[in-house]
């Protein structure tokens, strides 16, 4: 492995530096975070084939998001970099869960984490879980898949339709009512990716009105426009650049 030279390993711009890969859910939900609490930190894009050596130093399991402040701290799973940076200055506009709430909205992000991304992978990439060996044949179905989700999907459209009714609006609700919250922003990425795996059957499929408006919102939003921002791909050397720019 390339050893990282000496710009790898300082904080040219005095703040911590995060890797990530635009279209990755997990590196996209720790960008909203970071956009929506207004901290910055120096970015780092990255190609996924070649991935830079002192990112697989300081966090060695290799995935993004991978956040390392200026105190040496790294910060490798996408959730806790969301909590840290709500944590510097927890952004006006999201709601301040309740005891209730959080409990609620832990279960949902462990369902997302697990079993809807376990079937959207699934759904999304068959290719990759198809198995030929002598001992054994699968091929991946991946409207299985597809089912497996909407499941989870069904459950939180039930919910934005409650909210919805209960503020007396047809749409603008989020998990916990009027204003979005962490498991609104944990979430979300991900619904985006299923809906990116079949856009035109998402867009036409009967049943999520509510989730497709929720949805709807938030890939209008400036927030996601902000985190979506393009960077070309990062090489030891170049001139650090910070996010939000």
């Amino acid at each position: 492995m390339k050893q990282p030279n000496a710009l790898d390993c300082a904080h040219q711009l005095g703040l911590p530096v995060l890797y990530t890969f635009r279209r990755c859910p997990y590196a996209m939900r720790a960008r909203l975070a970071i956009v929506a609490s207004g901290v910055k930190v120096e970015v780092r894009e990255l190609v996924l084939r070649a991935k830079p050596a002192h990112m697989l130093e300081i966090s060695p399991k290799g995935t993004v998001p991978v956040l390392w402040l200026p105190d040496g701290t790294v910060i490798d799973e996408s959730l806790d970099v969301m909590h840290w940076a709500v944590g510097q200055n927890f952004p006006a506009d999201w709601l301040v869960l309740n005891a209730e709430q959080q409990q609620q909205c832990d279960h949902w992000i462990a369902l997302l984490d697990g079993e809807f991304k376990r079937n959207l992978d699934r759904y999304k990439y068959p290719h990759r879980y198809h198995v030929k060996t002598e001992a054994e044949t699968y091929t991946c179905d991946p409207l299985e898949h597809r089912a497996a989700c909407e499941k989870i999907l069904a459950q939180w459209n039930a919910v934005l339709e409650q909210q919805a009714q209960q503020q007396g609006q047809q749409q603008g609700s989020y998990l916990f009512g009027s204003q979005p919250s962490f498991a609104d922003y944990a979430i979300l990425p991900f619904v985006r990716q299923f809906r990116i795996a079949d856009q035109a059957w998402f867009d036409t499929a009967p049943g999520y009105d509510a989730l497709k408006n929720w949805l709807g919102i938030f890939l209008d939003s400036s927030l996601l426009e902000q985190a979506m921002v393009k960077y070309s791909p990062w090489q030891p050397g170049d001139t650090p650049l910070t996010f939000p720019g």
